[in-house]
Formats: C-alpha cells, structure tokens, sequence
C-alpha cells in the first residue's frame, strides 16, 4: 500500500454506489458534482467520520464512555487514512459569549498581554494609578468627619470556590472574631460550612472604629494589619459607603482602584472582570417602548398598550390598578398615546415616584389593601419575565422585550476596573472594537509606544496575535471586529475563522475536509483563501474540500467529480483527475461547464420592469455611509460587494425589516437606522427566503411545508380500508395521537438530552423509525402506506401522483427548484441551508402572483452546481416575467450576470464600505472600474457572450 494514497473501497453510505476510489495525500483535493449527488457523503459521512471513528477507538474504555459511540461508515475498507478534522459551515456557537476574538483564542491572549504591560488609569482624572502606602490610607481616611463609623475588613477569599477550612481555621487561631462571608457579617464562632462548589469572599473584620482625633494610632495598625493579611489590599465600610485600597494600584486623588492585573481581570466570563450589570453579555433583555404600544395612534382605552388591550375596563386587578395610577396622576386615557406628555408616559412604563395606599376590588367582591409604589407596566412585565416558572407565560412576556445595550458598560462587557487599564492609550474593549485590518496594523505599529522592559515581556504575546490576525486576514475576513459575537455570523464566516485558527495551529500530517469554504466570499477574495489552503498543504496536510467554485477546482491538484445526477441519479464516480480530464469525460457535467460546452446564457434582454421604484433614504445601519438607494420594482435585482461592505445590512436589516413594519406585517421587528422608504404603496408583500431550517425537529419536512402532506392524508382518509376501520384525515398525522408510534410521538425518532452538547436523536424502537403504528400502516394507496409514500422522492411521488392534479402541482414545484431528489418525508434537520432556501421558494411558487411582492433571497447559491443554479435562475426568472420583484445578495457571477439591476456596494469591507460604488445593467457595472464586481464580472461576460456566439453558429 502506498503511503501516499487513501484508497477507499466499496462505499455504500446514503446514495453511494459501491464507490471504489484512490484519493493522493498531501494534495488539495476538490470534490464536486451536483447537489445530492453524494459528494458530502463520501466527503464528511464515509472519510471524515472513518478517520473520527478510529481516533476514538484508539482511546481508553474511560474516554470513550465520554464521547460515545461513531457508527461505522457503510464501507468495506479505507487505507492510508490520517486523523481527520472537519471545517464545516456549522454556526460557531449559539452563546452570546462567543466572540470572533475569543473562538480564535486572541481574546485570551489580549488579556494575558493587558495583565502583564497594561497601565491602570483613573477613568474621572486620567491620572495613571499608583500604589498606596499606608499612611496614604489612613490620610485619606482621616478626612471623613469626626464619629464616623468605620470597619477595616482584609479581604482574604476573594470569589473562590472550596469550603476554605484551612483558611477559616488560620483565622480563627489568631483571635480574630467576625468575618464578612459573601456579603453578611458573621460571628466566626456561628460560621457554618461554606459549599464546597460555589464561589465565596471572605474578609475578616480588623476592627471596628469610631472616627476621633486620637484613633490614628489604631487605624493606623488596623489598615496596616490589614494589608499584611492581604497582600496589600484593604476594605473600609465608611458608613454605608465601601471603599476598596490596595498597596498596588489606586487613584491618589479619588481612592478609585483596581485589583491585581491578572489575564481574568480582563475576562467578561468571570465574575472579577464582568460588568456587574449585564454579567458581561453587553447586552440586557428590557421592554421596549415600541413593541409594548404598537400603534401610538390609539388611545389607552382603544387598546394603545398591547399588555393591557384585552382587559381595558375590566375588574381585572391589574387594569384596575393601572386605570389609579392614571386617575392619580391625571393622565388622559381616551387620547391618542402619542400625545401624551414626557413625563406622562415615565410613569404608564415606570411607575409611581411616590408610595399608595390604596384598595382593589376583585371580580369575586374580595377586597385588596395594597400600600406602595404602583408598578409601571415595563417594571411589571420585566419582574414577570424573570419571575415566572411557565414556559408559556415566558414566552408572551417575552415578546414586549428586545436586546438593548447595556447602559453601565455601554456594551464593553467589563467592569471600570478592566477598562481603566490601557496600552497606547486604548483599553481592551477598544482594540476589540477595531476591525482585524486597523487591529493588525496597530500591533504591528505597537513596540514604538513601549519600554525596552515592555519590549521583551510582550514580544512572544504580540508575535502569537499578529500571526493569527493575519492568518484571518489571509481567510478575507479582514472586514470583522473582535467583539463581534459568534452567533451574528454566516456559515462562510464561521468556516474560514475555524480554518484560520487551525493555520494557526501548525499542524501536520492532518487531513482536513471542508465544506464550500468559498461561500460568501467575494471573487477578489477567493485568491487569498486558495492560497490559504495551499499552504496549509505545503504543511505536509490533505485537504479534500466540497466545492462548486470555478476558480478553486482549477487551484486544486486533484478533482472528483460525483454524479452523473442527484439522488439515486448520482453516486458514482464519474471523473477524477484533473481539470483536463474532467472536460474530458463524456458523463461528467462538472466537466461541460469547466470546457465551457455547457454554460449559463445570458437574457436576451435586461426587463425594464414597472418604472416603479423603492427608495431607501439615510441608511446608517452598521457601517452604511447615510445612503440613498433606488431599487426599481419588477426586475431582478442583485446586491453585490465584497464580503463586509454592508449589503445585508441594507437589505435584511433595513429594506427588508422597514418594509415589513411600513406594509403591517411587522410590528415586532426592529429595523435597522434609516429614516424613511418611499414607494410602499407599490408592495402587498414581502417574503425574505432564508437559508434558515423549515423546522427545528424531525417533524418538519418538505410534505409538511409546501402542505402537500395535507392533500395526501386527505386521500389516505378516503380509500375503503381507511373509511371502514373509521380512519379519518388526523389519523394520518404524526402530530398528533391516534395513528401515531405513541413512543416517539410519530417524530421517527426519540430525542436524547445531552446537557452540554447538542440533543441526539436515535431510530424508535417500537415504529423502527416508520412514525405510525401497525394499524395506520397497513392502510395502503396503490399498493404504499402513509410511511412509504414519505419515503418517496420527489421524482417518484410526480410519477405516483399523476392523476391527482392538487398534489402534483404542489411536488412539482420543488421539482421545478431542482430537488427531485430529496424525500417528501426528509426530517428538516437532515437538510442543507440552500436545500431548505429551495423548499421555500417551491412553496411560494404555488401562490398566485400579484406583480405586488418583492421576494429577498441571500446567497441562493449556496451548496448549488452550476447546473442547479441554471434551474434556479429560471424559476427566479418566472417570479419576475410575472411582475414580481426578487433582490438577491450574491457573490456568483454567473447570478450576476443575468440580472436586470445591479446594486454594487463597497468599495472594501466594514469601515472601508458602506458606500454605492456602482448601479445599473450588469454591461454598466462592468465598465466601471472602480468596481470589484465589475472588474470580475467583465471577462464572464464576454466569456459567456463568445460562447453563445459559437453555440448559435
């Protein structure tokens, strides 16, 4: 066996037919071929998950128990197989924790570097702090006037798990009598055992003084005591006033100190360094004005307040106690609410400034006393929140309340104490808060603002964050911050961050395999990442990546093309080699379009739409330069610009948002900033397709969705057998009891909760996975039952349901999007993003056009062929022959090119965008040459037009 080949035999997993394939190591290897034709499988199911399952038998019984089971792939053998690492789209993380900066791991080496050459500064004088002697304290503290009471505590524990016995019995050999543990004064003689996995502080009280001219003697041993039991620091209660000293670092003029710089001082996830407020999220959940009184319009007695509008006039006690504080402030209620005064609506949303006492009668005639503050209805709903134990209740409050920065930290995460600290006059948020570009070019600029000893402390932390800044700028995602969270970016995104922490790694002899690492990236961009790839095989690494971009598979060493079709259509080889022998095998569609014998035409004319036009004035929304964007109705429109330059912040977040509030259709979502959008009347509907799953269970699927599912069971309930066992049109529904497996609930499937991992699901034993039990299932139409016919693809469930025209037409449309592959009855959780994107266009296409609907797709081309993408162009291009409206965000120039309007927005990415760089037909935008877009779309252009001239010819 050569060491230099993975030689894979027999593979049967899913659609694969008996694969035998030779694989070169230490290559980048591209697998391609249509959507569905098993090239993920091959990929991730059979190599990737052989190559996990053997590092994780290599390990102890002990550690297996931890990681559970890898089934073994459907395949009789793989040789030459390294430890394998998957790169793929999956998000990052769902935790509003995770940040760019701390999933590449330079966050923790931000905070190692801040801990070590980091200066404290006083946030109100600007004064670098210094270390206080004790005279200095007692000074200071002399200056309170005379009997105040003082207590001078040593903190000792600070936020530290354990039961601290040791600690405890120290000081109490020591005649020490009272401690403040967590907060609370104790006798140390009354002290019960702490629990030995929560954390606890602990300060032992050193005294306590009165304040008079001839107590400095004793304060002074007291403070100094103090610092020795400490190692420098000391808590002094100043009546209810606490002040924190230290011999290290405190302001000389206001007492203002922080602790000892250490890397968790700077960390938002520990209690020491973390916003005392928000807890370090940066964010707080808090009602928010707008979605609490939807339509200021309407009076408070019309309803106004969505909390209220159902039990206006009522003897419902809280309208009864909302209607006093009205009448007790004089606030009208029978006015529109937006005429209210300021101070008005403080007290609807805040509450009473002063106490009541008052009573409330219930329906029931029992009387209520109440004395106190009368809550406003933001207070209430923010206490019911986080009071209630029903999930249902949680869910309606939860649907006044929204995100909102955090006002203490205003979104930084950390205490004063953490930012207090800076280097080059920028604390740690402020370097987080710049993008990896101006992040790299400020370490690199840095050893000019430090000391020789500076120097030499931090030479191997800058090294170790400059080399992975790079890396991510190498990956083209220069255009990111730091502190941007994890779960905010694209599959794409996460992708290329995880392949540039793995760069950074430096390892060797690894195979990685990826998925579309290409994807939401612009063309400019896709050198540096190829050439990131590259390196990594100069590594002494095989990379096999799933992959539809062009310009990837002519930079790989080694192509397999998996096809000839989707389905039970494809999984064979059908070339493998290198470009040229793609091109030139007859079977290999990959290889049509590479030579250039088949290729995406171009329209025979650009569609002038309506003369219509949507106009988008004073976008801002993230980094958007105050645009004004025209975007006329009844044409194809594609947004394009490299990746960060702020399109799906104008249409997500802007058009897409705005538009919804403008037409009604939104009123809980919160658009981006902009100041108006003109044209609404011309829109009855916006529909957004995302690449987001139909459903979060195995219970959702594409029947389900494009309500086919409705129709068939509708059948099912009319066939003899099914009307003589008295079956009707529910028992044919897995959602709800009686032809159901009442075991998995007729998901197929049971859930099994992992805690901290993600919820496993596995095969039912009582249904084996059919969803229904025995009696359901023997009801049979043309010879299949309900479970046969989720089984079906979508190719065979047209060829089955030729006579019933209602659900034909309804299969036929996710045919037409090009997934006659895949099953009626997939789970939605087995479905790619641009699979589901697809089901959902397919449902839209079985709605009656109205030339009224603007469709907004973002990144339809995602894990598509070219020949996928042909097929959805043209359903694209039937909305639009039909008056309707579709904006697309698209990299793929061969999208590009047959658009009617294109929007080109740049000119680079994050602060280097947010600017109109180009507009017009795809021809204008291509002769522009300030634009990227056009730079690219160009020579495709002329390319595509010289091939339907030899073609016509």
């Amino acid at each position: 066996m050569s060491r230099d080949e993975i030689i894979i035999k027999g593979a049967r997993n899913n659609n694969l037919k008996n694969i035998d394939l030779t694989i070169p190591k230490n290559k980048l290897v591209v697998f391609t071929g249509l959507s569905g034709s098993g090239k993920s499988t091959l990929a991730f199911d059979t190599i990737y998950n052989e190559g996990q399952r053997r590092f994780v038998e290599s390990l102890s019984s002990y550690a297996r128990q931890f990681l559970g089971g890898v089934e073994k792939p459907d395949v009789d053998s793989i040789e030459g197989l390294s430890p394998a690492i998957s790169i793929d789209q999956k998000t990052t993380s769902n935790n509003p924790r995770s940040t760019v900066g701390t999933v590449t791991e330079i966050y923790d080496y931000l905070r190692l570097l801040y801990a070590r050459i980091g200066t404290p500064f006083c946030p109100t004088h600007n004064e670098p702090i210094i270390a206080f002697t004790a005279t200095e304290i007692v000074n200071m503290l002399m200056t309170n006037p005379e009997r105040t009471r003082l207590q001078v505590l040593s903190p000792i524990v600070r936020d530290e798990k354990g039961t601290h016995k040791e600690t405890l019995e120290k000081i109490r050999s020591q005649g020490f009598e009272r401690l403040r543990v967590d907060g609370s004064m104790v006798r140390i003689g009354e002290l019960v055992e702490l629990e030995k996995n929560k954390r606890h502080s602990i300060d032992i009280v050193i005294d306590r003084i009165v304040l008079k001219d001839d107590i400095r003697s004793r304060l002074f041993d007291a403070v100094t005591l103090a610092l020795d039991w400490s190692h420098g620091y000391v808590r002094v209660l100043v009546d209810d006033d606490e002040r924190f000293f230290s011999s290290h670092h405190t302001c000389k003029y206001c007492g203002f100190s922080v602790p000892k710089l250490e890397p968790r001082l700077f960390s938002f996830n520990a209690p020491i360094g973390c916003c005392p407020d928000c807890n370090g999220l940066g964010i707080k959940q808090e009602v928010d004005p707008e979605l609490l009184v939807p339509n200021p319009n309407l009076s408070i007695n019309q309803g106004a307040i969505d909390y209220y509008k159902n039990t206006v006039g009522t003897t419902n006690l809280e309208w009864q106690e909302f209607a006093l504080l009205c009448d007790l402030y004089k606030i009208p209620r029978n006015i529109p609410f937006r005429k209210l005064e300021a101070e008005q609506r403080h007290i609807i949303f805040y509450g009473s400034p002063t106490p009541h006492k008052y009573v409330l009668k219930s329906a029931s005639g029992n009387l209520n006393h109440r004395d106190g503050i009368i809550e406003g209805v933001k207070n209430k709903i923010e206490r019911l929140y986080r009071d209630t134990s029903s999930e249902f209740m949680r869910d309606y409050y939860k649907k006044f309340l929204r995100d909102t920065v955090c006002t203490t930290c205003n979104g930084a995460r950390l205490n004063p104490a953490a930012l207090s600290v800076r280097i080059n006059e920028k604390n740690i948020y402020q370097v987080t808060q710049m993008s990896i570009r101006d992040s790299l070019t400020w370490f690199l600029d840095l050893d000019q603002y430090l000391s020789p000893t500076e120097k030499e402390i931090s030479k191997l932390v800058t090294k170790e964050i400059t080399n992975r800044l790079q890396f991510l700028a190498n990956v083209g995602l220069n255009y990111l911050t730091l502190d941007r969270m994890a779960m905010t970016l694209s599959g794409g995104e996460a992708q290329r961050i995880r392949l540039a922490t793995q760069i950074g790694s430096r390892l060797s002899g690894v195979l990685y395999v990826l998925d579309e690492p290409s994807i939401g990236l612009h063309q400019r961009d896709n050198d540096r990442l190829i050439a990131t790839m590259k390196g990594m095989v100069d590594l002494g690494n095989t990379l096999i990546v799933v992959e539809h971009d062009e310009d990837t598979m002519r930079a790989a060493d080694y192509l397999v093309d998996i096809g000839p079709g989707a389905g039970i259509h494809g999984g064979e080889v059908v070339a493998a080699g290198s470009i040229e022998d793609l091109e030139k095998a007859p079977r290999s569609l990959t290889g049509k379009y590479l030579s250039g014998e088949k290729y995406i035409p171009l329209p025979p004319v650009r569609l002038k739409g309506n003369g219509k036009f949507l106009t988008i004035k004073g976008a801002r929304q993230n980094n958007l330069k105050n645009l004004t964007v025209k975007i006329p109705l009844g044409e194809f429109v594609a947004i394009t610009g490299v990746s960060g330059s702020g399109k799906s912040s104008l249409i997500t977040e802007i058009l897409y948002k705005g538009l919804k509030r403008a037409i009604g259709q939104g009123e809980s979502l919160i658009p981006g900033d902009f100041d108006s959008i003109e044209g609404t009347e011309n829109i009855d509907k916006i529909v957004d397709i995302s690449q987001e799953p139909i459903g979060r269970t195995p219970r959702s699927n594409p029947a389900t969705y494009t309500k086919a599912f409705d129709e068939i069971r509708d059948l099912f309930a009319e066939t003899v057998e099914a009307k003589s066992r008295g079956f009707n049109k529910g028992t044919f529904s897995f959602n709800v009891p009686g032809g159901r497996c009442e075991n998995c609930q007729g998901a197929g499937v049971t859930r099994i909760p992992m805690n901290f991992l993600p919820d496993v699901y596995v095969k039912c034993d009582v249904c084996d996975g059919h969803r229904y039990n025995e009696e359901t299932l023997s009801v049979t139409y043309k010879g299949k039952n309900i479970y046969d016919v989720l089984n079906m693809t979508v190719e065979d469930a047209l060829t089955f349901f030729v006579n019933r025209s209602s659900i034909e037409r309804k299969i036929q449309t996710l045919n037409d999007v090009g997934l006659d592959y895949i099953k009626l009855g997939q789970p939605a959780t087995e479905l790619s993003g641009g699979e589901a994107q697809r089901v959902k266009l397919a449902f839209e296409l079985q709605k009656k056009p109205t030339g009224k609907t603007i469709y907004i797709l973002d990144e339809p081309t995602t894990g598509l062929h070219t020949d996928d993408i042909a097929r959805l162009l043209d359903v694209l291009q039937k909305i639009v022959n039909n008056g309707d409206t579709v904006v697309v965000i698209e990299h793929n120039l061969d999208v590009i090119k047959v658009a009617d309007w294109i929007i080109d927005l740049g000119p680079e990415g994050g602060d280097g965008g947010g600017q109109i760089v180009a507009t017009g037909t795809p021809e204008q935008v291509a002769a522009n040459s300030k634009s990227y877009t056009g730079q690219y779309l160009k020579p495709v252009l002329e390319a595509t037009r010289k091939a339907m001239r030899r073609y016509a010819d």
